[in-house]
């Protein structure tokens, strides 16, 4: 009886493993992981292109002071701010993460109108390579997001799905993951004025 027990048992207990989506959780787990690389890969390149840019801004538009702090200023912020893979378990930590960004980016709309008043630096070679460096890497962050929400939405999909919550609730315990989202006043398109 125990032999007939164990012939019926282990059977059904490997097969049970097999479909309780352990593996695909822990795979989307890992995606989510690597979006997430992939994102701050690409603030790093503009955080790294961002001082060459303002250096070039520099030495054409000197009086432009105030513009050129606030750019470094939010460039410091972003490198001070200590962010590892575990932002993305921590909605605090992400929105600080986001808010950080944003600031550099309106920093960096601001200096793209100083730009504008120089036409002599816009025909500058440095800074036409710079500026196009620049915009290929708003294109590579905006690209890390949508693969990164991407990721997250395969994992979140995965860990609420049966059977996968239930070996994610006995198991594994993983939070749902939160994606990016639109900064505040997205929204509104911006009023273009001649």
């Amino acid at each position: 009886m125990k032999r007939l027990l164990q012939l019926i048992v282990f059977p059904m207990l490997l097969f049970g493993l097999v479909g309780c989506g352990y593996n695909t959780i822990q795979t989307n787990d890992e995606a989510v992981i690597a979006a997430w690389g992939d994102v701050e890969a690409s603030y790093q390149r503009r955080a790294d292109l961002i001082p060459n840019l303002v250096e070039v801004v520099k030495a054409y538009a000197a009086h432009e002071k105030e513009t050129l702090t606030a750019v470094t200023e939010a460039r410091s912020k972003v490198g001070k701010l200590q962010i590892g893979s575990d932002v993305i378990n921590n909605p605090a930590a992400m929105s600080q993460f986001q808010a950080a960004q944003g600031s550099l980016s309106s920093a960096l709309s601001r200096l793209m109108v100083v730009v504008e008043r120089y036409p002599d630096l816009k025909a500058n070679q440095n800074f036409r390579d710079l500026q196009h460096q620049l915009e290929g890497t708003e294109n590579r962050i905006n690209v890390a997001r949508v693969r990164f929400n991407d990721a997250v939405r395969i994992f979140n999909t995965s860990i609420r799905t049966f059977p996968n919550n239930l070996t994610n609730k006995f198991l594994l315990q993983l939070p749902r993951r939160e994606p990016f989202k639109a900064e505040a006043g997205a929204e509104k398109a911006p009023a273009v004025k001649f």
